[in-house]
């Protein structure tokens, strides 16, 4: 295989919508083709880069921009850079976008009934009951892409399907190269013939 393309993957959506599930399905089917790739979870940079940022918009847009960046480091130095965080503002979106060579925007679109009836840590109920401030798709903004190029949605599909649906995606960019078909051994050949033989269809 040649040399390996880096790009930004970015998995954009409202908490509990999927993102990091999504991510790392689509981690590990990249990792089995024998791609380097890594994984920037809004939480778990939240705990390391960006430890004692708040969540006011100037806050949100910091940490975003440090995912941003490291993505963009990574990316062009040959990794697959994944980021999966809210980042619930357009407009910081569309600045990495633009600083990044090959950014790909993955929107996990999932309806506020479904997040909420699958928010284990009851969030979302605190955030509408006004407990939690600046929450964001409640108290504060989620700004939905307008042209990410693949929108997953997960109140309606599995996590396969869509990372299923990811992975196609790259494919058709050229960004990763199409899973090799599986081919049969001479044996297995010979035992499918042998089998098809025996029920008359050979």
């Amino acid at each position: 295989m040649g040399d390996q393309v880096g790009f930004t993957l970015w998995f954009t959506g409202m908490s509990g919508a999927g993102k990091t599930t999504v991510a790392r399905l689509v981690e590990k089917e990249l990792r089995s083709r024998g791609l380097k790739v890594e994984v920037l979870d809004g939480d778990i940079v939240r705990t390391n880069l960006s430890k004692g940022l708040g969540f006011s918009k100037e806050d949100r847009d910091t940490n975003i921009r440090r995912i941003g960046f490291v993505c963009d480091l990574l990316s062009r130095n040959g990794v697959i850079a994944i980021g999966a965080a809210i980042s619930p503002y357009r407009a910081i979106r569309d600045e990495i976008r633009a600083k990044t060579g090959k950014f790909v925007e993955v929107y996990c679109q999932c309806e506020l009934d479904a997040l909420i009836a699958r928010d284990v840590k009851g969030l979302y109920k605190k955030a509408l009951a006004g407990e939690i401030k600046n929450f964001t798709g409640i108290s504060d903004p989620y700004e939905a892409p307008l042209d990410a190029e693949v929108t997953v949605y997960s109140d309606r599909e599995t996590p396969d399907v869509s990372a299923a649906r990811v992975m196609a995606k790259l494919e058709e960019l050229g960004y990763v190269p199409a899973a090799d078909d599986e081919e049969y051994s001479d044996e297995e050949q010979e035992m499918v013939e042998g089998r098809l033989r025996a029920l008359g269809y050979m």
